[in-house]
Protein backbone atom coordinates (compact mmCIF):
# COMPACT_ATOMS: atom_id res chain seq x y z
CA UNK A 1 0.00 0.00 0.00
CA UNK A 2 1.33 3.43 -0.94
CA UNK A 3 1.68 6.27 1.52
CA UNK A 4 -1.64 8.01 2.07
CA UNK A 5 0.05 11.41 1.70
CA UNK A 6 1.33 10.53 -1.80
CA UNK A 7 -2.11 9.35 -2.92
CA UNK A 8 -3.78 12.48 -1.50
CA UNK A 9 -1.20 14.76 -3.12
CA UNK A 10 -1.95 13.16 -6.47
CA UNK A 11 -5.71 13.63 -5.93
CA UNK A 12 -5.12 17.31 -5.13
CA UNK A 13 -3.08 17.67 -8.32
CA UNK A 14 -5.88 16.10 -10.36
CA UNK A 15 -8.28 18.68 -8.94
CA UNK A 16 -5.97 21.56 -9.77
CA UNK A 17 -5.46 20.30 -13.31
CA UNK A 18 -9.20 20.08 -13.97
CA UNK A 19 -9.76 23.53 -12.46
CA UNK A 20 -6.99 25.33 -14.39
CA UNK A 21 -7.11 23.40 -17.68
CA UNK A 22 -9.07 26.00 -19.67
CA UNK A 23 -6.97 28.94 -18.48
CA UNK A 24 -3.72 27.10 -19.19
CA UNK A 25 -4.90 26.13 -22.68
CA UNK A 26 -5.86 29.73 -23.48
CA UNK A 27 -2.49 31.07 -22.31
CA UNK A 28 -0.59 28.41 -24.27
CA UNK A 29 -2.60 29.22 -27.40
CA UNK A 30 -1.72 32.90 -27.00
CA UNK A 31 1.97 32.08 -26.55
CA UNK A 32 2.04 29.94 -29.71
CA UNK A 33 0.07 32.42 -31.85
CA UNK A 34 2.47 34.22 -34.20
CA UNK A 35 -0.05 36.94 -35.09
CA UNK A 36 -0.18 38.25 -31.49
CA UNK A 37 2.36 40.94 -30.56
CA UNK A 38 5.54 39.94 -28.79
CA UNK A 39 4.57 41.91 -25.65
CA UNK A 40 1.25 40.08 -25.34
CA UNK A 41 2.94 36.72 -25.81
CA UNK A 42 5.51 37.60 -23.15
CA UNK A 43 2.74 38.67 -20.71
CA UNK A 44 0.97 35.36 -21.34
CA UNK A 45 4.24 33.53 -20.63
CA UNK A 46 4.60 35.36 -17.32
CA UNK A 47 0.98 34.61 -16.35
CA UNK A 48 1.51 30.94 -17.15
CA UNK A 49 4.67 30.93 -15.03
CA UNK A 50 2.76 32.48 -12.09
CA UNK A 51 0.20 29.68 -12.07
CA UNK A 52 0.76 26.79 -9.65
CA UNK A 53 3.01 24.08 -11.04
CA UNK A 54 0.77 21.34 -9.71
CA UNK A 55 -1.90 22.54 -12.16
CA UNK A 56 0.12 21.12 -15.05
CA UNK A 57 -1.15 17.84 -16.49
CA UNK A 58 2.33 16.33 -16.60
CA UNK A 59 2.59 16.48 -12.79
CA UNK A 60 -0.11 13.80 -12.38
CA UNK A 61 1.19 10.33 -11.58
CA UNK A 62 -0.83 7.30 -12.67
CA UNK A 63 -1.56 5.29 -9.53
CA UNK A 64 -3.35 2.03 -8.88
CA UNK A 65 -6.96 2.50 -7.72
CA UNK A 66 -6.66 -0.48 -5.37
CA UNK A 67 -3.27 -0.05 -3.72
CA UNK A 68 -1.98 3.37 -4.80
CA UNK A 69 1.12 1.80 -6.32
CA UNK A 70 2.74 4.13 -8.92
CA UNK A 71 4.65 1.52 -10.94
CA UNK A 72 3.51 -1.41 -13.07
CA UNK A 73 0.29 0.46 -13.87
CA UNK A 74 -2.14 -0.72 -16.56
CA UNK A 75 -4.01 2.30 -17.94
CA UNK A 76 -6.92 0.30 -19.32
CA UNK A 77 -7.65 -1.31 -15.95
CA UNK A 78 -6.44 1.58 -13.73
CA UNK A 79 -4.57 -0.82 -11.46
CA UNK A 80 -1.10 -2.19 -10.94
CA UNK A 81 0.11 -5.57 -12.10
CA UNK A 82 0.30 -6.84 -8.52
CA UNK A 83 -3.27 -5.84 -7.68
CA UNK A 84 -4.46 -7.36 -10.95
CA UNK A 85 -2.75 -10.66 -10.16
CA UNK A 86 -4.19 -10.70 -6.66
CA UNK A 87 -7.75 -10.00 -7.83
CA UNK A 88 -7.32 -12.50 -10.67
CA UNK A 89 -6.32 -15.19 -8.18
CA UNK A 90 -9.54 -14.65 -6.26
CA UNK A 91 -11.58 -14.72 -9.48
CA UNK A 92 -12.73 -11.10 -9.15
CA UNK A 93 -11.67 -9.99 -12.64
CA UNK A 94 -14.03 -11.27 -15.35
CA UNK A 95 -12.29 -13.09 -18.18
CA UNK A 96 -8.95 -13.35 -16.39
CA UNK A 97 -7.58 -16.76 -15.50
CA UNK A 98 -4.27 -16.92 -13.67
CA UNK A 99 -2.20 -19.81 -14.86
CA UNK A 100 -0.61 -22.14 -12.37
CA UNK A 101 1.12 -25.47 -12.88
Amino acid sequence: MAKVSAVEKNKRRRGLVSKDAAKRAALKATIRDESVSMEERFKATLKLAEMPRDGSKTRIRNRCEVSGRPRGYYRKLKMSRIALRELGSFGKVPGLVKSSW
